[in-house]
């Protein structure tokens, strides 16, 4: 999840195309490795030992939503198509008037859990099978982010999604290559498959290289060659865990340019969340973290 600061403004936003160079394979999987960290989502509340809910203090990119502890926009269900068991539901509602950021005045509310104080890793495979809406302007994202001060700190976008059901996109920031970074690619779904159909999207960190996959898959690998080129290298050091389900904001925007009736979210997708529809929610079946393959 990307955090452009407010300086650089909407339309100074450039290009996200990206490639990546031809590499041996990296370790994929998970066979042999110790599992450092999961939450399986099987139960009816949140398990507030490995995760927290982030507060309406909170607010980046000019997204549209305030984020709330609230069980309408984090939630738990059983019996969803596809799903291992229970799956966490992290999704926006329509509730004018209720943000108490008088600046923001946001009229959606949504959710948005992070590890920080509870896990962190350093260097490992974390992959999560998700499960996402069509529905253009919503901003889900499944990320890793380290402890300090941004960017310095490093972040690594497993996977970032902003409504167009075909692709979904990777990114890393740092020092020199953080808010519009050039460490970024999308990867662009094959046959009749896309985002509303269940996906495990990973990343193999190692102190060289980060490998980004879809089921087992490497789309992208940024190595520690290429983010020297731009600057220093900050992937040595812990990053904790983060879901979330934004809407609207300065990636949606600068994707699909809609200014109306909120920067980057057409009234279509307004409509749905303010229906309630059923679907439109980020589903998550289960998050897991290896140590580093031996």
């Amino acid at each position: 999840m990307r955090t452009f600061p407010a300086a650089i403004g909407l339309l100074a936003l450039a290009s996200l195309s990206g490639c990546a160079a031809t590499l041996p394979a990296p370790p994929l999987g998970s066979e042999g490795r110790a599992l450092v960290f999961s939450d399986e989502f099987d139960g009816d509340t949140l398990d507030r030992t490995k995760w927290g809910p982030v507060g309406p203090d909170f607010w980046v990119n000019y997204e549209q939503q305030a984020y709330v502890d609230d069980p309408r926009v984090i939630r738990f269900a059983q019996g969803i198509a596809g799903a291992d068991g229970g799956v966490l539901e992290l999704r926006p509602v329509w509730a004018p008037g209720e943000d108490p950021n008088a600046e923001r005045s946001a009229d959606f509310l949504s959710g948005r859990l992070t590890s920080q104080g509870k896990f962190d890793f350093t260097h490992g495979r974390a992959e999560a099978r998700i499960r996402m809406p069509d529905a253009r302007g919503v901003w889900p994202a499944w990320w890793a982010l380290g402890n300090e001060q941004w960017p310095q700190t490093g972040e690594i976008d497993i996977m970032e999604y902003v409504g167009e059901a075909g692709w979904t996109a990777v990114a890393v920031h740092g020092p020199g290559y953080s808010g519009d970074t050039p460490i970024v690619d999308r990867y662009y779904f094959e046959g009749d498959t896309d985002v509303t159909d269940w996906h495990v999207y990973a990343v193999e960190w190692t102190p060289e290289y980060m490998s980004f996959q879809i089921d087992g898959r490497e789309t992208y690998r940024a190595t520690r060659a290429m983010i020297e080129h731009y600057g220093e290298w900050r992937f040595d050091t812990p990053k904790h865990l983060i879901l979330n389900f934004a809407m609207g904001g300065a990636y949606p925007h600068k994707v699909n340019g809609i200014d109306a009736p909120y920067p980057g979210i057409p009234q279509e997708t307004v409509d749905r969340v303010r229906a309630g529809e059923a679907d439109l929610a980020m589903y998550v079946d289960w998050v897991r973290v290896y140590a580093p393959a031996r």
